[in-house]
């Protein structure tokens, strides 16, 4: 549709974002979709009117399986594109989707198109029901670039050291119109064309939510027809297929991409598939070796789960599996294998029936097996094992997911360790009180902390934040507070340390910043990558406290930090250091410092931008000197009392937990 010379062009519903690939893409490319067609719905943009919780639906799984499909294969950040919009405007026939939504370029090469018949009679001439200025289209579209890898959607069989590939092609084909596969240089696209229909009958006006469960039906059945070539058996078979395959695999996904832990995914997958498909089921999980970076096993596999229907038959059931781990033959690795059937710990009533067990393999390597069992019957319908099939394969990329997790929080703890103090030092006739509340538990912290003693009858303290988070942070804290210590300890006074470290960290901070970062990218890890130079900048509090008879002689700095409040036991309250530029900044950049005196009963609060920023709404906690007005209330109180008064309020401050790195000191003279 052409727009008239000079018209403004109107809002499109397109949304497009990049996500990494990892096993957690799925989800996050979930939420982006539905945070965008939930955003369309807001604004109204041109399509908006047709979105439906049935659309919405079934883009979760089309968006989660054409992820997961490049993830699979791939294995390289992916693109995703999202696009709504009103057939009269933007439609155009199966016939022609590649080249409308795919090779508009034109040096695109059309390798796959799936359209069913009803989509389009191949002349151009749109003959679905409804298809016309009253309906719309959602197009869908992830990229990777690895286009010389084609997509299996065909079934057969691939030997254990090919890269698992489920159904979820065929899910796709069952819940659009059109999709397909396009190859640019260098890019690889698979897109799905999702019809919305913006037509009704009177009887669907009516009873819009009849009709569209009985649209939702018909797709599920679509769907579960296509993981079902063999005619199903049972009852329970039968309820399974009603109640909707798909929603049972998307659910299942969201479930287990959230989880961060192999042990809580492996249980997971025991209430999933039990009493579902299985009446039970068991979960050997390989550990790594510690110290190993191959991703070897020692020990032997492990049973970290079984479930069964019936409670009183786990225990016995877990001590009979222990004794005999499945051992699965190298050729059989890539399918489901049968295994003997525990017929003495499963009672007289199920003295007979089958038990398969799947391979959990993620990234091309072993992390465990998943054994399921039903009593009564030879074998497992073929439907019943393509579906655990599929649900094994997120299974292992969540254990993949959830070690990769467990790796980095280890590196991450031991790196925190390093770069703070074992212990805060005593200073006499001086009481001092900390809070440290990193935002990401499971992270090096931006923030960091040191009090310690200096000779010659000095203590110095400091109160860090770095800009940024991991492992670039890291760096910068491993070079300043050792510098720190070192120069304080050679006698430098408060400015000249902080002279000193202002050149260091532009010399230095950088270029070590910047090298880690692209370690931890080659090494798989989450980083810089390709962005040239990164400075990094420090704000700083740091002083000098000389006590004597009577008091505590204090010198302090700020470093574009915020600036540390005096209390005196009155309750009166003020600053005590004037503001100066960050760290890292300026090659010129020269620091001056103030004194003061503590005596006894002054209170000096030092803290970082994670209490001075936090957010309520639009306000953040020291607008309007609001710090400054805590800070009076805690007169009389002793150091730690006004620690812990300030962390409160903080944390009351705003509804949902800080979202940034949280610290403070509180010295106060005795």
């Amino acid at each position: 549709m052409s727009r008239a010379a000079g018209a403004p062009e109107r809002p499109r519903a397109v949304a497009r974002t990049s996500l990494p690939g990892n096993p957690l893409a799925p989800g996050a490319a979930r939420r982006f979709v539905r945070t965008a067609l939930a955003e369309w719905t807001e604004l109204a943009l041109p399509g908006a009117e047709f979105i439906t919780d049935l659309l919405v639906a079934d883009a979760m799984v089309v968006v989660s399986e054409l992820v997961t499909n490049a993830v699979v294969h791939a294995g390289t950040d992916v693109e995703l594109l999202c696009r709504l919009g009103r057939c009269s405007e933007d439609c155009p026939t199966a016939a022609g989707t590649a080249r409308a939504f795919t090779s508009h370029d034109g040096s695109g090469i059309d390798t796959h198109d799936s359209s069913r018949s009803n989509t389009g009679d191949g002349s151009g001439n749109d003959s679905r029901p409804g298809a016309g200025p009253g309906s719309g289209v959602l197009v869908i579209e992830v990229s990777d670039h690895h286009p010389a890898r084609v997509v299996r959607d065909d079934g057969a069989e691939r030997p254990y050291d090919i890269v698992e590939y489920g159904r979820g092609l065929h899910l796709v084909s069952a819940l659009s119109d059109a999709w397909g596969i396009t190859y640019r240089t260098g890019v690889k696209t698979v897109w799905a064309r999702l019809p919305v229909d913006g037509t009704a009958t009177a009887e669907e006006e009516a009873e819009p939510e009849a009709y569209d469960g009985e649209h939702a039906l018909r797709r599920g059945q679509r769907a579960a027809e296509i993981l079902a070539p063999a005619p199903r058996r049972g009852m329970q078979d039968q309820d399974w297929r009603s109640r909707g395959v798909l929603s049972f695999l998307a659910e299942a996904s969201d479930l287990l991409a959230g989880q961060l832990d192999e042990d809580l995914v492996a249980a997971l997958t025991g209430q999933l598939l039990v009493p579902r498909l299985a009446d039970w089921c068991a979960v050997w999980l390989e550990d790594e070796a510690p110290g190993r970076s191959d991703g070897g096993v020692v020990g032997g596999p492990r049973l970290a789960r079984v479930w069964h229907g019936s409670e009183n038959r786990i225990e016995e059931l877990r001590r009979l599996l222990e004794k005999d781990p499945p051992e699965l033959p190298e050729s059989d690795r890539a399918g489901p294998v049968p295994v003997p059937w525990p017929a003495e710990a499963l009672g007289a009533r199920a003295t007979g029936g089958s038990a398969l067990a799947f391979r959990l393999i993620a990234g091309g390597r072993p992390l465990g097996t998943l054994v399921i069992g039903r009593a009564g019957q030879t074998r497992f319908p073929d439907e019943i094992t393509g579906l655990v099939e599929d649900l094994s394969r997120r299974v292992a990329l969540a254990i993949g997911a959830a070690r990769q997790y467990a790796r980095q929080a280890t590196i991450s703890r031991v790196l925190q360790r390093g770069l703070l103090p074992g212990a805060v030092a005593e200073i006499p006739g001086v009481r001092s009180a900390l809070v440290y509340e990193p935002c990401d538990k499971g992270g090096p912290s931006g923030d960091f902390y040191d009090l310690f003693p200096a000779g010659d009858g000095r203590w110095c303290f400091a109160l860090g934040d770095v800009q940024g988070k991991g492992p670039e942070a890291a760096v910068v804290i491993g070079l300043a507070r050792p510098w720190l210590r070192l120069l304080a300890r050679e006698g430098y006074e408060v400015p000249d340390v902080l002279d000193r470290l202002n050149q260091l960290l532009l010399d230095d901070a950088t270029e070590a910043a910047d090298a880690a970062a692209r370690a931890l990218v080659s090494a798989g890890g989450t980083g810089l990558a390709d962005e040239g130079p990164q400075t990094r900048f420090l704000s700083l509090l740091y002083g000098e406290l000389v006590p004597f008879d009577g008091g505590v002689h204090c010198t302090v700095a700020s470093a574009g930090h915020p600036l540390p409040l005096l209390l005196q036991p009155s309750g009166k309250v003020g600053e005590v250091a004037q503001p100066q530029t960050l760290l890292g900044v300026f090659e010129d950049a020269s620091y001056l410092c103030g004194t003061f005196e503590l005596r006894p009963g002054d209170s000096l609060l030092c803290v970082t931008d994670g209490v001075t920023e936090r957010r309520s709404g639009h306000r953040q906690f020291d607008d309007d000197d609001g710090l400054a007005a805590a800070l009076t209330g805690c007169a009389g109180l002793s150091a730690e009392l006004i620690a812990e008064r300030i962390r409160r309020l903080v944390h009351e401050f705003g509804g949902k937990p800080p979202e940034d790195d949280l610290a403070l000191l509180v010295l106060q003279a005795e």
